[in-house]
């Protein structure tokens, strides 16, 4: 039987997401992301292609980092405008039944009381559906937007990040008993208050009493993905991700990051199997690999390379345009996404990449692979990469929306259906259900956030 493949929607609550200029291209929506209309209308297309979920990236602040300064990001609308993504998940949920919607937050910008209330509604309101992307940020604009001087650095913001995670896993786990709510007309008791707690923490980083303001939502803790594929963010993803979004250019960059992740999670006690892991993707299909390679081609033509450089100077910290662009550079290590760099630079040694070469890969998919082709080879490719580097899905960025999904779900989901590769009918239940078997909407007693428990 073979393994079947998992797929999320990559998208961005913002103009330019992965494919700098490509919003110009006359099929392309995403200049409506600020509509409705946009986020209804997608939704109801990915459920019909079984996705697993909407997976929504976030940034604050400004890519700043190219030429010194927000000009080129501005200009090109590089990840800015840019709205709150959480805004748009009970418009999804309200026309779809089955699609999970994973959100990012960026924890070092969120107090985790509020943060935590906000995170349970959504998972009220969507019966189930909740995902969480738990992200440290990466922008030193961010950092000023909220009134400090800079970031701090990126293995600090892991360590805050740890203890930022045990206030939620006490808010969620810890704070209403199962049985607490009554509901009982009758009497007129909501709840027992014998039975709601005032959790405490006392941490490096925060400190607080407090009794969470939600009643427990269908899955309590969402579905827990991470996103940071450094050593310390691999460390962090082994103990608390149930999911892990990496990134890499190739099969030879993410293998390693797999393998990695599953012995950490090992490690720390937990069924590395149990951990779902998604690399990033970008397909071009059509009916023959011919139509594929020239809608490839015709993309190509409205790609934006400074669009690019914009963006991987702000995912690695490093400005491009100081490099000469015709040089190989080295990897240095910087407070942004110091994987970004290091994926390009030094887990592939048979590969030296310039700053000309970043900028035209990056300008379609990011930092994503590139698959160009048939159905069935698209379908051929996918199932490589899950056998050769032990992801279980792909997080499939766009480079026209929706047209790169409706592609993926018109020509390659029905190929990979009849090789057994894609489920044909979504799982009952919530978020959690759906990946990881019935009767499991919650999570399991081998996580961290168990402990916390209080056992009626």
């Amino acid at each position: 039987m073979p393994r079947q493949i998992r797929l999320n929607a990559f998208d961005m609550n913002c103009v330019v997401h992965q494919s700098p200029g490509l919003w110009t291209h006359p099929s392309c929506r995403a200049d409506q992301y600020h509509t409705l209309g946009y986020w209804t209308d997608l939704a109801r297309t990915l459920e019909r292609g079984l996705f697993d979920a909407i997976f929504l990236a976030d940034v604050l602040g400004i890519y700043d980092v190219y030429r010194g300064g927000p000009e080129a990001a501005l200009e090109r609308a590089i990840q800015v405008p840019v709205n709150d993504p959480m805004m748009l998940v009970p418009a999804m949920a309200a026309v779809t039944r089955d699609l999970g919607f994973g959100i990012t937050g960026t924890l070092s910008y969120e107090h985790p009381y509020t943060f935590a209330r906000r995170i349970s509604t959504l998972d009220h309101l969507t019966e189930g559906r909740m995902g969480w992307n738990i992200v440290t940020g990466y922008l030193n604009s961010a950092a000023k937007g909220v009134g400090m001087a800079r970031q701090v650095g990126h293995d600090t913001r892991y360590d805050i990040a740890d203890d930022y995670m045990q206030v939620v896993y006490k808010l969620w786990e810890g704070s209403w008993e199962d049985g607490a709510v009554l509901r009982d007309r009758a009497s007129g008791r909501f709840a027992d208050p014998a039975r709601i707690h005032r959790i405490a923490h006392d941490g490096p980083y925060f400190q607080l009493e407090a009794i969470h303001l939600c009643e427990p939502s269908p899955q309590r803790t969402p579905v827990l993905f991470q996103a940071g594929a450094s050593t310390r963010g691999r460390q962090f993803a082994a103990e608390h991700a149930e999911c892990v979004f990496i990134n890499g250019p190739s099969m030879r960059v993410v293998a390693p990051l797999v393998a990695d992740i599953r012995a950490r999670a090992a490690a720390a006690g937990r069924d590395p199997a149990a951990i779902t892991i998604f690399t990033m993707m970008t397909v071009i299909t059509d009916s023959t690999a011919e139509a594929a390679r020239e809608k490839y081609a015709a993309y190509r033509a409205y790609a934006s390379e400074i669009g690019g450089l914009t963006l991987m100077s702000g995912w690695t910290g490093v400005d491009f345009s100081t490099l000469p662009p015709d040089e190989p550079i080295g990897f240095s290590r910087r407070d942004a996404q110091t994987s970004a760099l290091e994926a390009f630079t030094t887990a592939d040694p048979t590969r030296q990449w310039t700053p000309r070469e970043i900028g035209a890969h990056a300008a379609i998919g990011g930092r994503s692979p590139v698959l160009v082709g048939s159905p069935t080879e698209i379908a051929d490719a996918l199932q490589a990469w899950v056998a050769e580097t032990d992801v279980d899905g792909f997080n499939l960025a766009y480079v026209v929306t929706p047209g790169t999904f409706t592609d993926m779900i018109d020509l390659v989901i029905p190929e990979l259906q009849r090789r057994g590769a894609y489920k044909t009918a979504y799982a009952p239940g919530t978020f959690r259900e759906k990946l990881q078997g019935p009767g499991q909407a919650r999570l399991p007693a081998s996580h961290p956030a168990a402990r916390f428990r209080i056992r009626s």
